[in-house]
C-alpha cells in the first residue's frame, strides 16, 4: 500500500509553475555561481548584455522544445524527435552528443566545487578535493533516486536563497549600510561599460549560455505537466525568473568592483561579499555554493549513467552497458561513469590553473550543438509560422554567435577544438553503426522470410 502511494506522489502530475520553479532550481549551479566570473574577467559590465543574448536565445530554443512536446509527447523528447523527423542515425548521435555535454558538465562541477573548498583550504591541491568530491557523487548514485530527490529540493532553496543573501548584502554594501564607505561605480562612458571593446561581449557569451544550461531536462520533465499546452507558458516564466535574478546580482557585481578584481577561479560573488569585509557571511555562502555544487554535480552523475541505460535500451548503446544488477544503477554503465570521473581528476592534476576553463567551454559547446539539432528537428516537425522563423534564425544566429566567439581567447579555442573532436569522433561512430545495420537488414529479412 505504502509502495503504491509512494508511486502515486512520484507520478504526481506537476502545475505549470511547479515546472516553472523546478526549472530555475535545476538550471542555476557553478555555471553561474562560477562560470559568471569568466565572462566579467572578459567582458567587464557589458557580460550583462551577453546574459540577455543567451537568455533570449535560450527561450526560444525552449519554446521548439515545448512546442514539440506539447504536440507529440514523448518519453524520449529531443532524441525522439530527432530520430523520428531524420531517422535513426541523427536520433544517434543526438543522444551520444548530451551524453558527453553531460560528462563535461560532470567535470566542470567537479572542478567548481574543488575551487570553492580551497576558499577555506587554499593550500591544498585541487585534484585532492576533486577525489574527495568524485568518491562522495558516487556514494550517492550508488543509494539510487531517493537520496538523490531530496538533495535535490534542498539544493534548489539553498541556490536561491544564497542568490538573494549576495543581493541584499550587496546593496547594504554599495549603499553604505556596510562598511560605510563604498558605493555603486557607475560607468560614466561608453568606454566604461565597455572596458575591454565590443569583441569581449562576443567572447564572453559561451559562458552566458552555460549559466543557462539545463533546459533539455526541463523539456523532458514537461511530460508531467498536467496541461501539455502550459508547457511554452512554464519556461516563458523559468526563462524570465533566471533572467531578473542573474541580471540583479551580476549588475552588483560589475557595479561594485573593476573587472580586472574578478579572478577566473574564484567565484565573483565571494569576492565581492570579501570585498566587503563579512567574513562569516561570505563562509556562508561559500557553504551554500558547495552544497548547490554537490547537489548540481550528483544530478548531472545521475543523469549520465541513466542516460546510458536509455541509449542501451534503444540499441544505441551496446546493451552490456544497461544491464542491471544489484546497484541501484547498472555496474556496467556506473564503471564508465567511474572512468570519466578519473579522467576529470587527472586533468585537475596535469591543469589546475586552467581545467576549469576548459570544461566550461567544452561543456557548453555541446550543449549548443544540441540546440541547434533541436532547432533543426523543430523546423522539421513543426510547420511554423512568420513569427516562428524569425524566432528561430535569431536563436541560431545567437547559438552560432556564441560558438565563434570562442575563437577570440587561447582557453576557449582550446574547448572549441575538442568539442568539435569529440563531435567528429561521434559523426564517424555514427556512420560505422548505420551502415552495419543496413548490411544487416537484408539478412533479417531473408530470415523473416524463410520462418
Amino acid at each position: 500500500m505504502k509502495k503504491q502511494a509512494a508511486k502515486g506522489k512520484e507520478n504526481k502530475m506537476l502545475k505549470w509553475w511547479q515546472l516553472s520553479m523546478i526549472g530555475v532550481g535545476c538550471t542555476i549551479g557553478t555555471g553561474f555561481f562560477l562560470g559568471s566570473g569568466l565572462g566579467i574577467e572578459l567582458a567587464g559590465p557589458a557580460v550583462l548584455i551577453s546574459f540577455l543574448i543567451a537568455g533570449t536565445a535560450t527561450y526560444f530554443v525552449y519554446d521548439a522544445l515545448a512546442t514539440m512536446t506539447q504536440k507529440d509527447p514523448q518519453k524520449g523528447s529531443f532524441r525522439t524527435y530527432s530520430r523520428k523527423a531524420f531517422g535513426r542515425p541523427v536520433g544517434f548521435m543526438n543522444g551520444w552528443i548530451y551524453w558527453f555535454s553531460e560528462m563535461f558538465i560532470v567535470g566542470s562541477q567537479l572542478t567548481a566545487i574543488s575551487l570553492f573548498s580551497r576558499f577555506w583550504f587554499p593550500d591544498i591541491q585541487l585534484w585532492v578535493f576533486a577525489c574527495i568530491f568524485g568518491v562522495l557523487g558516487l556514494i550517492v548514485i550508488m543509494i539510487g533516486t531517493k537520496l538523490f530527490e531530496q538533495m535535490e529540493n534542498v539544493s534548489a532553496i539553498v541556490k536561491v536563497a544564497a542568490i538573494l543573501m549576495f543581493i541584499i548584502i550587496a546593496i547594504l554594501g554599495s549603499t553604505g549600510v556596510i562598511d560605510g564607505e563604498k558605493g555603486f561605480d557607475w560607468p560614466n562612458s561608453v568606454a566604461g561599460f565597455f572596458p575591454t571593446g565590443w569583441k569581449a561581449i562576443w567572447a564572453s557569451l559561451i559562458f552566458a549560455f552555460f549559466a543557462f544550461g539545463g533546459i533539455e531536462v526541463i523539456g523532458i520533465m514537461s511530460m508531467r505537466l498536467e496541461k501539455k499546452e502550459d508547457a511554452p507558458k512554464a519556461g516563458k516564466v523559468m526563462i524570465l525568473v533566471l533572467l531578473v535574478i542573474y541580471l540583479a546580482a551580476l549588475s552588483l557585481v560589475v557595479f561594485t568592483l573593476p573587472h580586472h578584481d574578478i579572478k577566473a577561479n574564484e567565484s565573483p560573488f565571494l569576492t565581492v561579499l570579501a570585498f566587503f569585509k563579512v567574513p562569516i557571511i561570505a563562509n556562508i555562502f561559500n557553504g551554500a555554493l558547495m552544497i548547490a555544487g554537490f547537489s548540481t554535480m550528483s544530478a548531472s552523475l545521475y543523469a549520465v549513467t541513466t542516460m546510458l541505460v536509455a541509449l542501451a535500451e534503444d540499441r544505441d548503446a551496446p546493451r552490456f552497458v544497461g544491464k542491471k544488477g544489484r546497484l541501484a544503477v547498472p555496474l556496467p554503465a556506473f564503471i564508465i561513469t567511474v572512468l570519466g570521473l578519473v579522467i576529470s581528476i587527472v586533468l585537475s592534476l596535469l591543469m589546475p590553473n586552467s581545467v576549469y576553463e576548459y570544461f566550461t567551454t567544452g561543456a557548453s559547446l555541446l550543449i549548443l550543438y544540441n540546440w541547434i539539432l533541436i532547432l533543426i528537428t523543430y523546423s522539421k516537425s513543426i510547420e511554423l509560422s512568420t513569427l516562428d522563423k524569425w524566432k528561430r534564425n535569431l536563436a541560431f544566429l545567437f547559438i552560432l554567435l556564441g560558438i565563434s566567439g570562442t575563437l577570440f581567447q587561447k582557453g576557449t579555442r582550446g574547448g572549441l577544438l575538442v568539442s568539435l573532436c569529440f563531435v567528429a569522433f561521434i559523426g564517424l561512430i555514427t556512420f560505422i553503426v548505420s551502415v552495419k545495420r543496413i548490411r544487416k537488414r537484408p539478412l533479417n529479412a531473408r530470415r523473416m522470410r524463410n520462418d
